[in-house]
């Protein structure tokens, strides 16, 4: 007997035996179920019915499911699909959650497996209804997704991404300019994952001296080197059970990158002096604001280790390409320096807005974050407005040497840099490891072109 209070569940499948156990196992735990024995007759069911969840196979004929499901998407929004092959692997199961699919199941499966994917798709879809009843009612919609600003539109998209991986124990490669915010999504996909009551562990691969960052990822034992007086344990084993984020990998020197592929594959650390390995239980989530690929072609990253990290890519775009979660971002870092300094709420006129939405923001988030806190610095009142700027804000972006005659390529490339090492100083409140960071330099180039330029 069927419980009609289960949602109506659509089985796609070539296969009648398949179509069989399955509308036998679901409606013994009180699914309606109607059948399709390929993608077009899924496709005229769906126009008739409404199905919140269907189970899709991959290999079938004509239309396979990997083409199917855009379609399922498309003519149904909100519906749950879980995809079935008897053909899984890794890569094939990435492609599924990247077209839109809740979850994936390889074949042969248990019976159980199918309904826990089921009432997890349902617990999913029933928080999600009752979020939007809550925002309705109160009349309220929060842009901030654990952590995360999202109102643009492709901002939605990433947030909708990370929320299909973090169940997944797959590495997980962030990509975008420096700036962008890629650590505060590792932190959400950490956040929304099982892992989320272990240990996060973040690390800067750039900011760790090369011949000390086998010691800090691995840890060592005593007497491994001059100095090693102790046994020490190195940030894999601190991270066990939890989430090991690797932020700028492309930084990762290339001696120590077998051994992080070594991880990857096989679970398992050794220490540096250590004659024995040890398994670890960690999820590896890594950025780069670099071009990977471009690095292997110069042979200064491994081929086979960025294909284990890009198992998922999450791009984030830059902020002048999701202008509209501008005003979000400022008021939350205004919000965030007004109450670290005790005073009372920042309100934006318009006229600031509508400034900030017109800036180029080429260090992006982080820009815009030093920016709200010398407003909040430098503001008269509680409401900010553009006397509140410092001068050297509202200064227009023009090219340096735009009114010279001059047609040295040479020292028109030298006013260049000097203003972008002026903008990215001012930007930083003169951080330089940040500025270098902004400029996409090292931080030792960075210290040298300040002395060239005599900009101390």
């Amino acid at each position: 007997m069927t419980n009609e209070t289960q949602p109506r569940v659509l089985v796609v499948d070539d296969e009648p035996g398949m179509r069989h156990m399955l509308r036998l196992v679901l409606g013994k735990a009180g699914y309606p179920v109607e059948e399709a024995a390929n993608a077009e007759e899924a496709l005229r069911c769906q126009e008739t019915n409404w199905f919140p969840v269907i189970l899709c196979d991959i290999r079938m004929p004509r239309m396979d499911g990997l083409t199917l499901l855009p379609h399922l998407l498309e003519n149904q929004p909100g519906v749950t699909v879980i995809m079935m092959s008897a053909y899984g692997s890794i890569d094939q199961a990435v492609q599924c959650l990247k077209l839109g699919a809740y979850d994936y199941i390889s074949k042969p499966f248990q019976p159980d497996e199918v309904v826990l994917a089921l009432r997890k798709a349902e617990e999913r879809r029933g928080l999600l209804q009752e979020n939007r009843y809550l925002r309705q009612k109160t009349g309220t919609t929060d842009p901030e997704i654990h952590g995360v600003i999202a109102v643009s539109p492709v901002m939605q998209q990433v947030m909708g991404a990370v929320s299909k991986v973090a169940d997944s124990p797959l590495p997980v490669l962030i990509t975008g300019e420096t700036g962008t915010g890629k650590e505060v999504v590792a932190r959400a996909v950490h956040e929304q994952s099982p892992r989320s009551s272990g240990d996060w562990i973040a690390v800067n691969c750039g900011a760790i001296s090369p011949h000390l960052m086998e010691s800090e990822l691995f840890g060592h034992v005593r007497g491994a080197f001059t100095g090693a007086d102790r046994n020490r344990e190195g940030l894999f084993s601190m991270a066990h059970g939890g989430t090991l984020f690797l932020d700028e990998i492309g930084e990762l020197p290339l001696d120590l990158q077998p051994k992080l592929l070594r991880v990857l594959q096989e679970s398992e650390i050794r220490r540096v002096g250590d004659s024995r390995a040890r398994n670890v239980d960690v999820r590896i989530l890594a950025a780069t604001s670099r071009d990977l690929q471009q690095e292997v072609q110069k042979g200064r990253f491994r081929e086979d280790l960025l294909y284990r990290l890009n198992t998922v890519e999450l791009y984030l775009p830059p902020l002048r390409e999701r202008r509209a979660d501008i005003p979000a971002l400022a008021r939350k870092f205004a919000d965030m320096y007004a109450k670290r300094s005790g005073q009372a709420p920042i309100v934006f006129s318009d006229e600031v807005l509508h400034w900030l939405d017109t800036q180029n923001w080429p260090g992006n988030a982080r820009e815009l974050q030093n920016t709200v806190e010398k407003l909040v610095l430098f503001r008269t009142g509680e409401t900010l407005t553009l006397s509140d700027l410092p001068r050297q804000q509202t200064r227009r972006n023009e090219v340096p040497g735009a009114e010279d005659r001059s047609f040295s390529l040479k020292e028109a490339t030298r006013q260049l840099e000097i203003d972008f090492i002026r903008r990215a100083l001012d930007a930083t409140g003169g951080n330089r490891t940040r500025a270098a960071e902004l400029l996409e330099i090292s931080l030792r180039s960075l210290q040298y072109k300040i002395r060239d330029y005599d900009l101390s």
